[in-house]
């Protein structure tokens, strides 16, 4: 389900999100839609848009709970993952079929390459893949990448881990294009306070349109919001003023 909360801070809107929807922070995705900061005579001012599974779907229970959400075919509770790097070869049933599925995935797609766990942490689980052919599993701005995810993430739900966010990476592409988004973002303010307009930055998937909008949140004389429909929108960098 996805929903729409609004803030003076980004702060404020997600715990307004948290409270009436019922759920933990880490238990939803945030889009940020449009974000202005605080001047003399303007409020600050934040528009977010939620996804999650279901509307009415409870906190994360605490362990030893017997709550049905994230038990496994015997009845029992599937163990959260835990934090840290540690040993790359899959440590449970669960991580060996995600690895397995992960490969399969390559080899469809006519590659070879080797995947293993890159780190473990509480309700997310990272996936290394190592291959010749990186570049091109990658894809044009990580949409391959994106898309494997994207698959990953639904087979996991299907085997009863809904509560697991799956990340996968390779060559460290994660990092370098957070990098690159950073350099973009700053690179975009400074032309549209030169300019005293705006600019509208190319499309991107949810957690890139979230970077842009927090690296330039702390920005006192610009502001951001996302146009465009589907997954894939585009961030408008706006001179304060304009709307």
């Amino acid at each position: 389900m996805i929903f729409e909360f609004e803030g003076r801070t980004e702060k404020e809107a997600i715990d307004k999100a948290a409270e009436e929807l019922g759920l933990e922070k880490d238990n939803f995705d945030v889009e940020i839609l449009e974000t202005q900061r605080q001047g003399l005579f303007k409020k600050g001012y934040v528009k977010i848009r939620v996804h999650t599974a279901a509307a009415d779907e409870p906190a994360r229970p605490s362990a030893g709970t017997n709550d049905e959400k994230g038990m496994s075919g015997r009845g029992e509770r599937a163990p959260a993952v835990q934090a840290g790097f540690g040993e790359p070869l899959p440590q449970t049933e669960f991580e060996g079929k995600l690895v397995a599925f992960a490969e399969g995935l390559i080899e469809h797609m006519g590659y070879s390459g080797r995947v293993s766990v890159q780190f473990r942490e509480n309700y997310k689980l990272g996936l290394k893949i190592d291959s010749e052919f990186s570049s091109i599993l990658i894809g044009k701005k990580g949409k391959n990448l994106d898309a494997m995810q994207l698959l990953i993430n639904i087979y996991a739900g299907r085997l009863g881990r809904e509560d697991i966010r799956i990340i996968l990476d390779t060559e460290n592409y994660r990092i370098r294009r957070e990098e690159s988004l950073v350099r973009l973002a700053y690179s975009a303010a400074e032309k549209v306070r030169e300019s005293r307009g705006s600019m509208l930055l190319e499309p991107m998937n949810p957690f890139d349109r979230w970077l842009i909008h927090t690296t330039l949140n702390d920005i006192a004389d610009v502001h951001t919001k996302s146009e465009g429909d589907g997954l894939y929108k585009q961030v408008r960098v706006l001179y304060r003023g304009l709307r």
